[in-house]
């Protein structure tokens, strides 16, 4: 799931990114285009109810993709992404329009 919050001077989007319980996720990491696919850099914080949550702020009017790496080693994607796209993998990479 993805919330948007845009800030009315500065032309940014907060965009908080929820990754599902029904994942059963130990660890979880948002990983995509705005962070040069690093797989470390942006951790998701686990909630007592078993989802996972982070907030970035991004740039509006871009659009990014991204992808959940789930417990070092699943990619998932967001069910409720804006769009997607095919990767050079063979799979689909969410996107985030702001």
């Amino acid at each position: 799931m993805l919330k948007k919050q845009y800030t009315k001077t500065q032309g940014e989007c907060k965009v908080t990114f929820y990754l599902g319980k029904e994942v059963r996720a130990e660890s979880a990491t948002l990983v995509g285009d705005f962070n040069d696919w690093n797989e470390t850099s942006h951790p998701m914080e686990p909630l007592k109810d078993g989802r996972f949550k982070i907030t970035v702020t991004l740039p509006a009017g871009r659009e990014y993709q991204f992808r959940y790496l789930v417990n070092r080693t699943e990619w998932h994607n967001d069910p409720e992404a804006d769009k997607y796209v095919p990767n050079p993998h063979g799979s689909e990479n969410s996107v985030v329009v702001v």
